[in-house]
């Protein structure tokens, strides 16, 4: 019991012992070569431990869509095969449109001919026709699935704006200086201009412009701000990349692509209701906005350096435990260091 007090109330206090070794004296200083190496290479160069982040990025997009094509023997302009028509964020350009013209409730013969009707037991056939067409009961005429869109030649404008709130900083991810009219983006010649050929994009993105206009897809354009604030404010630019966001689904044998329907309502001076059934598949693009922001601060900075400084002793640790359990002269090395001294 006396021991145990004794050893509460006893005082340690650190001796240093030189130890004229130069085994001893290499793996302390490569030891200590490792921990600074690391904490300037990686902790403050590369992870940047000295500033502060911010990465609830708030962001505003606005899209427009330019070009002309034909479909169905009509001139088709961004009014007909934008959808929705708001210029958000994420938009459908309708790469082929199959419209069923002035559909009434009744009963007619489905497009593709078969040789056993199930649904009315009734068969459309001419005189000529081995198969017949199926009589079904609905909306007729029945869906007609012929149409394609050439789409490739459009371009998209993208106006992005973005705030760090932590900051204050506001940016916009073209310069106002900047002349939209004729330029098209390219990431090594024009990587600041806003406007995008969507056959560019397809180039990015491996697609091939026919198969997904017949099947569509969905295309995703992220825009990554990375912007260091300790720096000229001018050098905080976005950087574009392109991806298929339903590749794993590409080669599924159902639901392949993307699609819709939507239908245009009418009716007779009689009253009666009639339709324009419209079947769009498109490519529709999603525009990601992702983002960080570094400053310097003197907090974080002083905190690792003093981790750093503290660090550093390790090299101190793992050479103590060298001398007291693997090499010769263990014993007389404890004798040295640890020392008894009694009160008086």
């Amino acid at each position: 019991m006396m021991g145990v007090i004794a050893g509460f109330f006893s005082y340690e206090t650190n001796k240093s012992v030189v130890v004229k070794s130069w085994s001893v004296g290499i793996i302390n200083r490569v030891v200590q070569l490792v921990i600074i190496t690391y904490f300037v290479c990686y902790v403050f160069l590369y992870e940047k431990a000295y500033q502060v982040s911010d990465t609830a990025i708030e962001s505003s997009v606005i899209t427009k869509v330019k070009g002309f094509g034909e479909l169905n023997n009509r001139v088709m302009d961004v009014a007909d095969y934008i959808y929705p028509p708001q210029g958000a964020g994420v938009f459908c350009i309708l790469t082929r449109i199959i419209v069923t013209d002035n559909q009434f409730q009744g009963r007619c013969p489905e497009v593709r001919a078969l040789s056993d009707c199930k649904i009315t037991g009734n068969c459309s056939r001419s005189s000529n026709e081995t198969e017949g067409h199926c009589e079904i009961e609905g909306w007729c005429p029945a869906e007609n699935d012929e149409s394609m869109l050439e789409f490739k030649d459009f371009t998209i404008f993208i106006k992005n704006s973005i705030r760090f709130p932590l900051f204050d900083v506001t940016r916009g991810n073209f310069p106002s200086t900047l002349n939209i009219t004729n330029c098209t983006f390219d990431k090594d010649l024009d990587p600041s201009c806003p406007i995008f050929r969507v056959q560019d994009i397809l180039r990015e993105t491996q697609q091939n412009a026919s198969v997904l206009a017949k099947k569509g897809g969905e295309i995703g354009i992220n825009i990554e701000w990375q912007c260091n604030l300790d720096l000229n404010i001018d050098r905080c630019v976005p950087k574009y990349s392109f991806r298929r966001l339903d590749a794993p689904f590409e080669n599924n044998t159902i639901s392949k692509g993307y699609n819709f329907r939507f239908a245009k309502y009418y009716k007779t001076e009689k009253g009666t209701e009639f339709r324009t059934l419209h079947k769009a598949y498109a490519v529709r693009f999603d525009v990601m906005v992702t983002g960080k922001a570094r400053k310097f601060s003197l907090i974080p900075t002083v905190i690792n350096v003093v981790a750093a400084l503290t660090s550093i002793g390790m090299g101190t640790v793992v050479c103590d435990v060298i001398l007291l359990n693997f090499l010769r002269g263990a014993e007389q090395y404890k004798a040295k260091k640890f020392e008894e001294v009694f009160g008086f």
